[in-house]
Formats: C-alpha cells, sequence, structure tokens
C-alpha cells in the first residue's frame, strides 16, 4: 500500500510535468520575452502552497540573472503594494485563479502600469482574464488521494517556473562566472571566483633563496616557513628553480655533505609554476594531475619571471577548492 501510492504520486506528477511541453508556445515566449525586457524587477505573488512555490520560483530568478522577488498578496494588500513599480513585471501565481487575495491586487497592479502575468490552471479565470500573459499550469488532477491538497499542480508550477528562468539564462548567455558571482558562498563561488593570488603566501611569508646559498641556507628557510619549499632566485631575482624538502630528504639519504654545497647544484630546474591571476581551482588541478605523483606546493610567477607568492594544497583546501 504504502509503496504503491508513493510510486502513483511519483507517475501523477511526472504526467503533469510532461504534459507541460505542449504548453510551451508562442504566448509563453512573449511572456518570457517581457520579463527579458524587464529593466525593473520581477515581482512574484501567490498564496498558500503557491505561495510556497512562488518563494523558490523568485529565488531561481534572483539567482540566475533575473533580478526579482516575493511579495506576500495578503501583505500587498496592506501596505506593500508600494514595492512595485510601473516597469516591473508581476508573476501572479494561483492554480484556481480565484484565490481573493490575489484577485484583489489585480486592479491596483494593473493601475500602477506593472504588467501581469498569470500562472494559473484556467484561463476563464479572474487572474486568467486580468493578466497581460497566460501561462497553463493546469493539471488534469491531483496526487492527494482526496484531490485536496495541492500536490501535481504545485509541482508543475514549479518546473514552469524553471522552464522560464532557464530560458532567461539561456537568451541571456548566463554564465557559470555570473552564477558564482551571485553565490560567492558557496562551493562553485569559491571554485569560480577565488584566484591563485587571494591565497598564495606572498611577501615575507613567501620562501625565496639565492642560487649562490648553499643547501642548508635553503632548509632554515624552508624549515622556518613550514611550507615544504622554497623558490630559487638567481641575480635577477627571477625563478630558476625549486628546492623541497624531498630534494633534502633524498640528498641526505647519500652524503650530507651536499649541504654546504649552493643550492644550484640540487634544485629542480623544471618545476610546476602558477601564475597568480589564475583561478584558484586551477592550481589544484595542476597539483594533481602532476605525474607520477600529485604535488603540494606551486610557486606563482608573475608575468615578468619574480616569485611573487607560493601556494600549499592544504591552502586550497581550507578555503573549500575541491
Amino acid at each position: 500500500m504504502i509503496r504503491e501510492k508513493a510510486i502513483e504520486t511519483l507517475e501523477i506528477e511526472a504526467e503533469a510535468v510532461t504534459r507541460l511541453k505542449e504548453r510551451i508556445g508562442d504566448e509563453f515566449e512573449a511572456a518570457v520575452n517581457c520579463i527579458l525586457h524587464c529593466h525593473a524587477r520581477v515581482v512574484v505573488t501567490g498564496m498558500g502552497k503557491s505561495g510556497h512555490v512562488g518563494r523558490k520560483i523568485a529565488a531561481t530568478f534572483a539567482s540566475t540573472g533575473t533580478p526579482a522577488f516575493f511579495m506576500h498578496p495578503a501583505e500587498a494588500f496592506h501596505g506593500d503594494l508600494g514595492m512595485v513599480t510601473e516597469h516591473d513585471v508581476v508573476i501572479a501565481i494561483s492554480n484556481s485563479g480565484e484565490s481573493s487575495e490575489i484577485v484583489n491586487i489585480l486592479p491596483v497592479i494593473r493601475r500602477i502600469g506593472a504588467k501581469i502575468i498569470a500562472m494559473c490552471g484556467r484561463r476563464e479565470s479572474q487572474l486568467g482574464r486580468f493578466s497581460d500573459y497566460f501561462i497553463d499550469v493546469g493539471v488534469e488532477r491531483e496526487a492527494c488521494p482526496l484531490g485536496l491538497a495541492p500536490t501535481a499542480s504545485t509541482t508543475a508550477t514549479l518546473a514552469m517556473g524553471d522552464a522560464i528562468a532557464m530560458a532567461l539564462m539561456a537568451v541571456r548567455n548566463f554564465t557559470s562566472q555570473d552564477f558564482a558571482l551571485f553565490h560567492p558562498g558557496g562551493a562553485l563561488g569559491r571554485r569560480l571566483l577565488l584566484k591563485v593570488e587571494n591565497v598564495m603566501h606572498s611577501g615575507k611569508d613567501n620562501p625565496v633563496i639565492h642560487a649562490g646559498k648553499t643547501a642548508k641556507d635553503a632548509l632554515f628557510v624552508m624549515t622556518e616557513s613550514g611550507l615544504g619549499a622554497v623558490s630559487v632566485v638567481d641575480d635577477a631575482g627571477k625563478f630558476i628553480g625549486i628546492i623541497t624538502d624531498g630534494i633534502i630528504r633524498r640528498a641526505l639519504a647519500k652524503d650530507y655533505k651536499f649541504l654546504d654545497e649552493a643550492v644550484e647544484a640540487i634544485m629542480f630546474r623544471e618545476a610546476l609554476t602558477i601564475a597568480p591571476e589564475k583561478m584558484a581551482a586551477e592550481a589544484l588541478s595542476v597539483m594533481e594531475k602532476h605525474k607520477p605523483r600529485p604535488v603540494t606546493v606551486l610557486p606563482v610567477i608573475d608575468s615578468a619571471g619574480v616569485p611573487v607568492g607560493i601556494v600549499h594544497l592544504t591552502d586550497l583546501l581550507r578555503q573549500g577548492v575541491v
């Protein structure tokens, strides 16, 4: 009984969403173009379950390049209509199209001058007749066995809201970088907005040594920084190689006398590097893809060939760049 009802519910709601494809026509395109050419904001309103769906639709719009907010219709009737301007587009959601809280504010919205898009199940309803554009989100039946709780209808409305938002994204050429700009606190934002220069160790925290210094000097600098590596520079201050704790350990296994030799004699000349303006995610990729084994540090080299910093794997992981 439990499984059967759950499966039936999913089938009813899936069918409701599938049938929406038949409603993507000229009027849908006209409504999307109306939003596209709106130079103000999209105001989404709805009562009850339609209001909950409306909040999600407004949030999706806002995070994908369409300035939008949700307005509660009951509060709108008591002052919040002051948020609506003649340049806005109002998306009113009501399955029946007869919700009194929605119907009551329609004449005022019309008087203000904002365009009205109805997301509704009945074109002949008051909302359907009063709107500039009608988007049909009606369903044949709800998944609720009593036919009372909004289920398939809210699912269909939510899906149609996503369809509008995705169509707007496509027309606007909204990119992942744009998306990250509106989600700076999320993982995507950290991957797409964080640059190497934002996480690297620079200034006095950037371990650098001249090629003429000894391996012992390099070991002291490396130990002080705690990063397990030090960049090697020539007389002009240009990067020419790297000394890592691995190089030191392997040399010690053979003979400690190398400690008095010049750094240049034991440094690794073909070191992986990265530019400060590169994305932090790219630095992580470079580290992970190195063969035969990943590396944990990357010298950061500017356009003049000068080591301006060093980035460690733990710095990237700490910032959530994964």
